[in-house]
This record gives structure tokens, sequence and C-alpha cells, in this order.
């Protein structure tokens, strides 16, 4: 029982004597003869009320009497368990009709990567010359040596396997074998294990880095995690202006400092974001090239400054990379990574290229986490990576 619901005291019928029952009233029923018991309605029984005795008068003449009734015995209210605060994904799996919608936009947008490697397979037969047409479509959309003979070794596998009647099955196979391919890198981002949850974005200039830190604060915003944007990027003419935008379209606050320091930037609004109880950190820094090798030390900077805040942050330091460079962008992920030691990956414009292949050679040599992807500027364009799906958009 609920200690917060108090019991009421026992209410005591006052004694009344038994008036004689009249000679001329015909005897009872057995319907309707009944001994005193308790009356304890189940309705109520979760107030804590107490049985009220009631007084029957006995009847006149003996007769059988009916078992008495048994009021049914109340059943304990078992107090729900509470639900501790667990760590939030993001994002949660999506609805199939909206999933389906963002399968569409990725397939329009990957299609100017697969259509090369999709064209490869149409009214071919299963030889030789099919695997040469393929490596060749597959170095073309930048997936790289080593992703390229990894998945034309592991197709070959599986037509040895399967014994496929047509080029078209083939094709299925391929699909198969870049999904398992880029597996390890389907990871979702997780909040909530640290208060706040402390995430430094770095990029190049032009990679798409500020805009993508507006969608990411619009997707942990419907989520319902309050967030805390850091315009560290002071380096950038009017990145901070640019980050006040995102921040005013998303309702969030921000942590800004025209012309300060980025480091002393990032340290305000770590402390900010605790004092304020806020989820979400999100440090925007200033693009820069691995060959700025004084700029690289600034982002070290800023790691150990933020650090200085909260021991444990950041908790996650992320690379926005653009499609469009192919393999500059695996070569930009290997210099960020051993500078800053990179939990994640965020991909953009992959709609306007036709080296998306790049996400295989990355799997393939650095397998670092893509948290999500891009396929356009709508703030709903950037979505979690899916490894089938962008297995399966890719070639159609």
């Amino acid at each position: 029982m609920f200690s917060f619901f108090k019991k009421k005291p026992a209410v005591e019928s006052p004694a009344a004597p038994i008036a004689p029952p009249a000679l001329e009233k015909p005897a009872e029923s057995p319907a309707q003869a009944a001994p005193a018991r308790s009356v304890f309605a189940p309705s109520t029984w979760f107030k804590g009320e107490t049985a009220v005795e009631v007084p029957v008068a006995p009847p006149p003449v003996a007769v059988p009497t009916t078992p008495p009734v048994v009021a049914p015995a109340p059943q304990p209210v078992v107090a729900p368990t509470p639900v501790s605060a667990l760590a939030a994904t993001v994002a949660p799996p999506a609805t199939p009709a909206s999933r389906a919608g963002w399968m569409d936009k990725l397939k329009s947008g990957l299609r100017k990567t697969g259509t090369s490697i999709a064209a490869t397979f149409v009214n071919a037969q299963i030889d030789d010359a099919l695997y040469e047409e393929l490596e060749s479509a597959l170095l073309m959309a930048d997936t790289g040596v080593k992703a390229t003979e990894y998945l034309l070794e592991d197709l070959r596998r599986r037509v040895r396997s399967s014994m496929p009647s047509n080029a078209a099955q083939v094709k299925v196979l391929l699909a198969d074998a870049i999904a398992d391919l880029l597996k390890p890198l389907e990871k979702p981002l997780v909040i909530g294990q640290h208060t706040p949850t402390v995430i430094m974005v770095a990029g190049v200039n032009g990679a798409g880095k500020t805009t993508s830190i507006g969608k990411l604060t619009k997707h942990l915003a419907n989520e319902g995690a309050s967030v805390l944007l850091a315009a560290a990027d002071t380096f950038r003419a009017a990145a901070r202006e640019q980050l006040l935008v995102w921040a005013d379209r998303n309702t969030v606050e921000i942590v800004s400092n025209a012309g300060g320091d980025p480091s002393a930037v990032s340290f305000d609004a770590v402390k900010a974001g605790k004092a304020r109880g806020k989820d979400v950190v999100l440090v925007d820094t200033a693009g820069r090239l691995p060959t700025q090798l004084h700029l690289m030390d600034e982002l070290k900077k800023i790691k150990r400054v933020v650090s200085k805040a909260d021991a444990t942050a950041p908790h996650e330091v992320l690379l926005v990379i653009d499609g469009n460079t192919g393999q500059n962008a695996l070569a930009q992920v290997r210099a960020f990574d051993e500078i800053l030691g990179l939990t994640g990956l965020i991909v953009t414009k992959l709609d306007g290229t036709a080296k998306g292949g790049v996400l295989c050679a990355i799997a393939r040599e650095r397998p670092i986490p893509v948290y999500f992807i891009g396929v356009g500027e709508k703030l709903e364009d950037l979505e979690t990576f899916d490894a089938r799906e962008f297995a399966q958009a890719l070639l159609g």
C-alpha cells in the first residue's frame, strides 16, 4: 500500500435495541436472510477504508441460510518502477514511412556515384570482363585500391558460393558485400552518459561544418535534448554570425565572443552547459587544412582546455568531410584522427558527387564511425547512417 494514502479510522455503529419482529410478518426467504458480515467495497479498497459491521435482525423462523458472500480480496497495487536516466541514442529508428522518404532522397543523391557501377551489370555475362569493368567503376567512384580489391575478392567468393544465373543476381551480391564492408561504420551517436555531453566538431573550410552543426542541433532538439552552442570559430569571418542564425532557427542558447580566443570560448561554454544543466554542448571550431600546422595546434589546445572545464570532455570529436573530395577526404580523416583522436564522422554533399565510394575506402583503411550523412541543404537532409541502406541506394 502506498504510504501517502492515509487510512480513515473505523466507524463504530451506535448500539441500538433490536425490535422484535411483528407476528403478522411473513417469514423471510432464504435469499433475504443472512448473518452479520463485513461489507468491503472492492472499488474503494485502495483508500484504506475499514469494513463496517451491519447488524441484521434474526429471522422469526429458523430456515436454511445461503453461504455467506465473501467480498473479493483486494489485489495489491505495485508501484511503477521509476525510470532511470539512461543514455539516449541519437537518433532512434525512424518510422517506416519517414525512412522510406529518406531512402528516396538517398537514392537520388547517390545517383551520380551509383550509375556507373550499376551500368556494368546491364546485359553482362558473369565472366572476367564483368569483374574488370566493375573494378574500373569502383575506382572511378573513389572506392580506393584496397577497398576495391577487397570487394572484388569478396564478390567472387559469394558468386562461387551461391552460383547466380545472371548479372542482376551478381549485383545483389555486390550490394551485400558493400553493406558488410560498411557495417563497422554504422554506430549511433549516444548522449546522456555525461551531463553535458561535449561534442567538438572540426573540418576544413567549405566542408559544411557549421551547417552540419545546425542540422545536428535540430536532430538533438527533436529528441528532446537541450543544446548549447559554442562559437569557437573566431578565425573565419562571419562564422559567429552564421552560427547565431542556426541558434535562432533552432531556438537554442549560444556562447560567443567576437574576436575572442577559441579555447576561452570553448571553456566558458562547457562551464555554462554544466551550470545550466544542458544535455549537449556543441563546439564549432575553425575550419582548417591539415597542412596548416599552427591551426591544427590550436585544435589540440581547444581539446586540452575543454578537458580542464570537464575532465571527461570532449566526449565526442567529430570531423565533417565533403563527399565531393573523394580520396582527399580519406587523407583528412587520417590527419585529423592523428591530431585529435576522432570518434565519429559526418559526411556531407553526397548528392553532388560521383565519389560516394569513399566511404568504402574509409571503412577499409580508417573505420571511424559515420554518425550522419547529408544529401541536401535542408535541415531534414541530414540523417543517421545505415550501411545496408547506403549499399542498396548506391546500386539502385
